[in-house]
């Protein structure tokens, strides 16, 4: 897989654009997921024409639609940064991102909870960034995530996740146009679908059966927003407990009774939250090379982004 493009806020790589001429570097994204992927730095008031260092801004008046106002002079420079964010989703268009990591707080980049200020000067946390929002509105598909929310261990899976899947998925396109493309991916996807969405994994099984029903550029359309809003939906103890029990199916000719028994044990220790997902994931994943089962082999639920990034190691 060739590396995966990423927009992402400047600053988060170590830059000095900040209003106070600093920076925000975040080591995990530059030094560890920064070897899978290429970023694609933005930086909205420094690319809107603003100097370095500045006057800080914040957003005011209505949380729908706020403006972006200079806190100590007052000047509104909202249509400057709308227009300029208009061009620059434009001009992405052309990147072929798989997602962006946002600065959080930011009243340009920040995609949730910022502070807007009403007449009395009191803050709200209803606010979305001027950029992150005409980002967001533009891209509606795209996997996004602040830097912050990546903190946390399964919003950090979750977001790495999508954005490996749709990778494989822009990948998979381009290698011929066809109805077989679409069957393939999904035959080696289902049971990292059903780990996020049964509801949708359904779905998207009665979508490929029809698939000769469809145009192609439908079928493909519809079947990635729906792969897109299943893998938004985090998975959970319960979820994937119910996916490595499918797997387990898999070897009930070949487990022994004792090997059988301590699979089991395994999976409900994982289930209770006792021990990560990469221990039973791991244990099958044994059994898959021993046993030789082609079939699970290609399931990319048991190696969906590199062992390398720990995202399965947290409990």
């Amino acid at each position: 897989m060739e590396k995966i493009k990423l927009g992402i806020s400047t600053c988060l790589l170590g830059q000095n654009v900040r209003y106070d001429g600093g920076h925000k570097l975040d080591r995990f994204l530059t030094d560890t997921l920064g070897q899978y992927v290429e970023y694609v730095p933005v930086c909205p008031e420094v690319e809107c024409g603003l100097p370095i260092p500045r006057e800080a801004m914040h957003l005011e008046g209505d949380t729908d639609s706020p403006r972006l106002v200079t806190i100590r002079t007052k000047q509104d420079m909202t249509d400057r940064m709308v227009q300029w964010a208009q061009n620059r989703v434009s001009e992405l268009e052309k990147e072929d991102l798989c997602g962006f990591i946002f600065k959080s707080d930011s009243p340009s980049s920040g995609m949730e909870r910022i502070k807007v200020y009403n007449e009395k000067g009191m803050p709200v946390k209803k606010g979305v960034g001027i950029f992150a929002r005409t980002f967001m509105n533009h891209f509606t598909l795209l996997p996004v995530e602040e830097e912050g929310r990546l903190h946390d261990p399964n919003l950090r899976e979750n977001f790495i996740e999508r954005i490996f899947t749709l990778k494989r998925w822009r990948e998979a396109l381009v290698k011929k146009e066809s109805r077989g493309i679409v069957v393939n991916f999904h035959t080696k996807h289902k049971l990292l679908i059903l780990s996020h969405s049964p509801k949708h994994y359904q779905t998207m099984g009665k979508l490929v059966a029809k698939a000769k029903d469809l145009a192609l550029n439908e079928l493909y359309r519809q079947y990635q927003a729906i792969l897109m809003e299943a893998l938004q939906l985090k998975t959970t103890p319960k979820k994937n407990s119910n996916v490595l029990q499918h797997l387990m199916g898999y070897f009930k000719e070949q487990l022994s009774a004792d090997e059988k028994k301590e699979l089991l044990e395994v999976i409900e220790h994982y289930r209770q939250e006792y021990i990560p997902l990469v221990v039973p994931v791991t244990l099958i994943q044994h059994y898959v090379r021993k046993y030789d089962q082609p079939y699970l082999k290609e399931q990319v639920y048991l190696h969906p982004h590199p062992s390398e990034l720990q995202l399965r190691n947290h409990v």
